[in-house]
């Protein structure tokens, strides 16, 4: 007896060790053709990115790219003073990565205008929680300035909620006049 429950707090701890770092959250630009999964066109998509990228390159005197292969950077740093517009990035997360968030976040005067989320869950447990995020992010966050902007736990939603918060470190960063 003593043997068989060793063997299971064995196979329980490597599992748990397996899994540890699997999910953290990641999030990432929506600037290139394989960005975000959401259903919309192409098009659509694009003239998002653009509407963000053209308000980021009127307000800033340096390189206004911000494409990168990284999870959780761009090429700019937070400078904590933010240029008008909408960007838009995906959000990864859960055990496994499985579940993604687009967020498009609009920001005006430093602070956040508006945000709309569209999610791609995996199973309905996930969607009933980004759809409940989906609902209540803006009653959290429009208003507020974006400059260390943190959300805990809205809606119920404790994993999309940290997903949305690595999407706010990715859009300071997008949005960070240089």
């Amino acid at each position: 007896m003593t043997r068989n429950m060793t063997k299971v707090v064995a196979l329980t701890a490597a599992s748990l060790a397996l899994l540890a770092g699997c999910g953290e959250p990641k999030a990432t630009p929506m600037d290139d053709e394989y960005a975000g999964d959401s259903g919309e066109t192409e098009s659509s998509q694009e003239q998002q990115s653009q509407s963000g990228d053209s308000d980021k390159k009127d307000s800033s005197s340096g390189d206004s790219s911000s494409n990168s292969n990284d999870s959780t950077q761009s090429d700019n740093k937070d400078t904590g003073n933010y240029a008008d517009g909408t960007y838009s990035i995906n959000s990864q997360y859960g055990p496994v990565g499985e579940d993604t968030i687009d967020v498009h976040l609009t920001v005006k005067g430093g602070n956040v205008e508006n945000v709309e989320i569209v999610g791609h869950p995996l199973t309905s447990i996930s969607q009933k929680h980004q759809e409940d995020f989906a609902k209540a992010i803006n009653g959290v966050v429009d208003g507020k300035p974006l400059k260390d902007l943190k959300v805990d736990k809205v809606a119920g939603a404790s994993w999309t909620s940290d997903a949305f918060n690595k999407a706010l470190d990715v859009a300071r960063q997008q949005a960070s006049i240089q």
